[in-house]
């Protein structure tokens, strides 16, 4: 039951009879605290983007820096502390939302209607990839596991060398422009962001099989808004690649 998603890890899906007592995590309760962090998330984005609209662009940078550092901390504590997650799963989706309304008003302000682009396309990645998957169109093996989580890692050893890179003056400009290699390096990053979705489909499953805790679900809930964040961030950069060669 191994997954790319830091926030999904298989020993908190063990049952733990203690634990357990009052309950084991379903699918069908996975679900509803899913869509309820999502529409916190979306609360909270469109409060910010709001401001946007009323134009106060003094909130942007702000916005961004406390969603954004706040979230990876609470990020951070859920992960360490499952049985938080009913708790802190929701006090992410909040930072989070805060700092997408901002990230989004940013790309709104250079690339007029992309946000609402990338808002879309995130969401028919996740509903086309919960039909195949719940078809059985995509089987989640082994090999298939690895492949994603080996892809992940690449992908974050490349996003810390390119950070690493930035802090010394370096510009990778070939990888961060709009040029083909650009374009053609963010979409194999939408790509592996999509299929993390579905490893995180099985992990869920897999876990509502083996009778995980009842705050699990509220943790695998919040597995999956990870994923859905990361998704829609690179949306985002890829249409506004795609919007500069026009």
């Amino acid at each position: 039951m191994r997954t790319s998603n830091p926030a999904l890890k298989e020993e908190f899906f063990r049952r733990d009879p203690a634990a357990t007592a009052s309950g084991v995590m379903t699918i069908q309760g996975t679900t509803t605290k899913s869509i309820v962090l999502v529409l916190l998330a979306m609360f909270s984005a469109a409060f910010t983007w709001r401001e946007y609209l009323d134009g106060n662009m003094a909130i942007l940078m702000p916005a961004m820096v406390v969603g954004g550092l706040g979230g990876f901390i609470v990020a951070m504590i859920t992960i360490f502390k499952p049985r938080a997650s009913p708790y802190t799963g929701p006090l992410y989706a909040v930072l989070e939302g805060i700092l997408l309304g901002a990230l989004s008003a940013r790309f709104e302000q250079r690339f007029p209607g992309i946000p609402m682009q990338a808002v879309g396309l995130t969401f028919m990645v996740f509903l086309a990839l919960l039909l195949v998957y719940r078809t059985g169109m995509i089987k989640v093996t082994d090999n298939f596991r690895m492949g994603v989580v080996a892809a992940t890692g690449g992908i974050f050893l490349f996003y810390l060398a390119t950070f690493i890179l930035g802090m010394f003056g370096v510009s990778m400009p070939l990888l961060q422009g709009s040029g083909l290699v650009s374009i053609g390096i963010s979409l194999v990053v939408v790509v592996v962001a999509s299929l993390n979705l579905v490893l995180d489909f099985d992990f869920i499953e897999r876990g509502a099989t083996a009778g995980a805790p009842k705050y699990m679900e509220w943790y695998g809930a919040f597995g999956l808004l990870v994923t859905l964040v990361w998704l829609y961030i690179e949306l985002l950069h890829l249409l506004s690649k795609l919007q500069q060669r026009r």
